[in-house]
């Protein structure tokens, strides 16, 4: 679902989408740093990275991947989560924020979709389904519990700290085992399964407020 054909074909709608998907990535590690800060750690903060602004949060390859292959990344936000107070509370927290704000996006999209106004338009009609999709995408993936993905992290809130500390001996190896993962396509159905079941939590949520 690579963004650059559409650069070609129609610029407007590719400079409207790549805004949309990198804010999509930045809100997810801004989203880390403000709910730490809730909980007593101002490390990004210090850092300068509780901005909106791209400069502070781009990555050049997740950036790059964004708009080749429609999924990509952000710096992560630094977090030092040993200044948590309630440290597993908060470490469930912060490290659930990220994916929390990536479902929220999907949802506030559908819910947009659902207006005559957005869903007839020729922008939105476009650009919210991507919104959707992009962002599922997102919160699932990061949500597998293999470090450092947000999963993991969520995962080591409910172990006994020697375990999380033997979990995270994983983490210096952890991109290198995500990368076999995906291109292996032993991820694929994991990630399907994730989709499947925010997708799920948002037609709850959709069905109550109705």
């Amino acid at each position: 679902m690579g963004l650059i054909s559409l650069l070609f074909s129609n610029p407007a709608l590719f400079f409207i989408l790549a805004i949309v998907l990198l804010y999509s990535v930045i809100f997810h590690e801004v989203a880390h740093g403000w709910v730490a800060r809730l909980f007593g750690d101002n490390t990004a903060a210090m850092y300068g990275r509780l901005t909106l602004n791209p400069v502070s949060h781009i990555d050049p390859i997740g950036t790059i991947m964004l708009f080749l292959v429609g999924f990509g990344w952000a710096r992560p936000v630094p977090v030092n989560y040993y200044n948590l107070s309630k440290s597993r509370l908060g470490l469930f927290c912060v490290s659930l924020a990220g994916c929390f704000t990536n479902i929220l996006i999907a949802t506030i999209a559908l819910i947009l979709l659902q207006f005559n106004f957005f869903s007839s338009s020729a922008v939105f009609s476009v650009v919210l389904p991507v919104v959707v999709r992009i962002n599922i995408i997102l919160g699932a993936f990061n949500l597998i519990p293999i470090p450092p993905l947000d999963g993991s992290k969520i995962v080591m809130s409910f172990l006994p700290y020697r375990a999380q500390e033997s979990f995270s001996r994983i983490e210096p190896y952890g991109f290198f085992i995500l990368i076999f993962l995906i291109f292996t396509g032993v991820l694929t159905p994991v990630i399907v399964f994730m989709q499947s079941l925010i997708y799920g939590f948002i037609s709850v949520l959709f069905s109550i407020f109705r």
